[in-house]
């Protein structure tokens, strides 16, 4: 299986020489290659070897750091030419030259920010100058969110997501996450999904440290249209995970006449590689009809006495009065590199309008 870090290879490296000396004059591209594909790049995960790239790079290009973001255009614009393929992952080393060697010249690397953004998105390397900048910073990025490319308004909200995976933390965004609303705001309507499903990542963020923003807005955007309910919805899924009571009562996810029976794991001992399987009936008690979301809770044993929990939606759907269905489910235990497994008893429990049923044990086995 390919990995991702093998996207920066030998062949990779040769044609972006190639489009680098098309783009600068005097481009040395055997030093460059000699310098850039080294034996040392194997043992590098994927950020050492994009940091790599761009601190090579640095070596090759103006020590003038205005002149080096004008040959950076250049070089997208040759790149472009060659048909390469726009927002792969392969030129986050572009983005992060800024990083490494814009933050102290702020109205530049914001010009080059909103023109490399449009190419390869830059949301990792706007935190450090979230960071220093602060306010200026969440400011201009709410400038970007009216802005004409709908790269650069997703690039807006994502790079001030108060939690946005593999990026630098930006402890500001956590503690005042009111900040970037204005952003969102701008943004709840946006024609383009990829940018609207940003909206909804961020929102999600933000419900993590203050829910009480979150149910503000999802009063307020209520009925706006189909795709902001959406969003909505997309941005309260922790929220709903948690069962927390005011977002399951604005959806009306009412559990009180909802019964569940029969629920039964079928393999009270599961192998790590194989699947739990449990079965469970849920009814609608209610003369009319409601709807119904269907969740499970697997708490996975972490040690002694310690479980860590995760919820796992089922579906969400209307049941009619009188209505019984019957739920067979399989839980994978396939092993991968984001949560290891320990061997001993675990726990699942139902969840059924956000109100958690009687946890029931299994074993897993290694």
């Amino acid at each position: 299986m390919a990995l991702l870090k093998d996207l920066y290879n030998t062949t990779f490296y040769k044609q972006l020489s190639t489009c680098l000396a098309e783009a600068i004059p005097g481009f040395d591209k055997k030093k460059f290659l000699k310098q850039v594909d080294v034996p040392a790049l194997e043992a590098m995960e994927l950020k050492a070897r994009m940091r790599h790239t761009t601190v090579v790079l640095h070596d090759f290009l103006s020590q003038d750091y205005p002149e080096a973001l004008t040959q950076i255009s250049s070089l997208i614009k040759v790149l472009r030419a060659h048909d390469f393929a726009e927002h792969g992952l392969v030129f986050m080393f572009l983005p992060d030259y800024i990083e490494c060697y814009g933050l102290d010249d702020y109205s530049k690397s914001v010009k080059a920010l909103e023109e490399v953004t449009q190419f390869i998105s830059c949301e990792f390397a706007v935190r450090p100058f979230l960071i220093k900048y602060g306010e200026k910073m969440v400011k201009q990025m709410e400038k970007w969110s009216k802005h004409k490319s709908f790269h650069v308004r997703r690039f807006a909200s994502e790079g001030a997501r108060p939690a946005l995976p593999w990026a630098m933390a930006v402890p500001a965004l956590k503690q005042h996450p009111e900040q970037v609303l204005p952003i969102l705001e701008n943004l709840k309507n946006d024609p383009h999904p990829w940018v609207r499903k940003s909206v909804a990542n961020n929102l999600n963020d933000i419900s993590k440290y203050n829910a009480d923003i979150v149910l503000d807005v999802a009063s307020r955007w209520k009925g706006i249209s189909a795709e902001t309910d959406a969003i909505i919805k997309h941005g309260c899924r922790t929220l709903l995970k948690r069962g927390n009571a005011s977002i399951l009562s604005h959806y009306q996810l009412d559990s009180s006449t909802l019964s569940v029976k029969d629920f039964a794991i079928v393999t009270p001992e599961v192998i790590v590689g194989n699947s739990l399987e449990f079965s469970f009936s849920v009814k609608n008690e209610h003369t009319a009809k409601q709807k119904v979301r269907l969740e499970y809770a697997v708490y996975y044993r972490m040690g002694k006495n310690q479980y860590s929990k995760k919820v796992f939606k089922i579906s969400e759907r209307e049941f009619g009065a009188g209505e019984t269905a019957v739920i067979k489910r399989k839980q994978p235990f396939k092993i991968i590199t984001t949560r290891r497994f320990y061997p001993g008893i675990h726990q699942l429990a139902i969840i059924v309008n956000g109100a958690e049923g009687q946890k029931t044990e299994f074993i897993l086995g290694m």
